[in-house]
């Protein structure tokens, strides 16, 4: 729920990608067991997956695919969703992308001889990793490295922290994050005054990862342990 969107409606990665990454992680796990070796495979097929859906819309952030994001107003919202009947595309794309993202991961895990990396491979599982939570769940998030998918966009540790403060907030007994969730908000508006602002990884670090090599050799010299000791504390 926190990534339908683009990350509490920011108009980021849409939501989609972000629940396709997850389940790409959790079959990694399933695949491969604990440990690097997962979260590597977990980041490569979070690449496949975000060329899969820029392959159907040329675009991965929801504000270039539908034209709205919190800012807009309830009537273009209302225009937009209901008039213009995107609910329904939405729904539509979400059918026909599961089933090429189901495909996608399958085909990412069927290669043979990947190289791994040392750890740490990824921000995201790095984070996970930090604040106790299970293997399972660092190869789950491990495909948001890079703003998902090394693709330079929104930060893959304030997806991570997001997702993780949700989980969190179930399991003391609270419903489903909504786009207004004040314990959500608390963490972006932590995360933006920490970064002056910025929300996408490419502005954040200055670059783009060309692979998992060199996002790991980038995290390996210190790169965004701040940024990541700064969430923790916040979620």
């Amino acid at each position: 729920m926190p990534f339908a969107g683009g990350i509490m409606q920011h108009g980021y990665q849409c939501g989609r990608i972000g629940g396709a990454v997850l389940a790409a992680g959790a079959q990694a796990y399933r695949t491969f067991g604990p440990g690097t070796q997962a979260e590597t495979m977990g980041l490569l097929a979070a690449q496949r997956l975000v060329d899969a859906f820029r392959s159907f819309h040329g675009e991965i952030n929801c504000f270039n695919i539908t034209d709205i994001d919190r800012s807009s107003s309830s009537l273009k919202m209302l225009y937009v969703f209901f008039i213009k009947g995107k609910t329904i595309d939405c729904f539509r794309m979400s059918a026909k992308y599961a089933r090429t993202a189901f495909n996608e991961i399958n085909a990412a895990y069927s290669q043979k001889r990947i190289k791994v990396p040392s750890s740490p491979v990824s921000c995201a599982a790095m984070l996970a990793h930090k604040m106790g939570l299970s293997d399972m769940h660092a190869a789950m998030a491990s495909g948001f490295a890079g703003g998902i998918g090394l693709s330079g966009g929104a930060c893959g540790a304030l997806g991570a922290a997001i997702w993780i403060f949700g989980m969190k907030s179930i399991r003391e007994g609270a419903g489903k994050i909504t786009y207004k969730d004040p314990g959500a908000l608390e963490i972006i508006n932590a995360f933006l005054k920490y970064t002056d602002c910025e929300f996408e990884c490419s502005e954040i670090t200055g670059r783009k990862f060309e692979s998992v090599e060199d996002h790991a050799a980038y995290l390996g010299k210190g790169g965004c342990s701040k940024l990541i000791q700064a969430l923790s504390s916040i979620c």
